[in-house]
């Protein structure tokens, strides 16, 4: 390679990884608390154990709800968006998007909507901190 040509390479590469760098910082690594905040919750006697959960705002949520009774029961959230008829002695699994902080999501048995009662309060900070 003629001394004339290297310094524009040397240049150009230099250049390219300027560019990898950059971008490098601009995309977003994973973080820890990308991973589904995990609740479990049980219907027993038409009501569910806990009825208040307390989750950690702009995290995905995984509910796993066991139905415990011996009778169906329809696990529902508008504001979740969730709503599924749970056999008795079965268990459901719900992951939910990241929720806002300070804000609470009811969520009901269908079958049973005085007594099945429930909601999901999202903190400022972390649960469990």
């Amino acid at each position: 390679m003629s001394a004339l040509k290297r310094p524009y390479l040397i240049m150009g590469l230099l250049a390219v990884a300027g560019w990898i760098a950059l971008l490098a910082d601009a995309i977003p690594a994973a973080r820890a608390d990308d991973t589904p905040f995990e609740v479990r919750i049980t219907i027993r006697d038409h009501r569910f154990e806990p009825a208040i959960i307390e989750v950690p705002p702009d995290r995905p949520l995984k509910l796993i709800v066991t139905n415990a009774d011996s009778t169906p029961e329809e696990f529902e959230s508008v504001g979740l968006k969730i709503e599924r008829v749970i056999p008795p002695g079965k268990t459901a699994e719900f992951t939910v998007k990241p929720l806002r902080p300070n804000r609470n999501y009811k969520f009901f048995g269908e079958f049973h909507p005085e007594t099945a009662q429930g909601q999901v309060v999202v903190k400022t900070e972390a649960a469990g901190k």
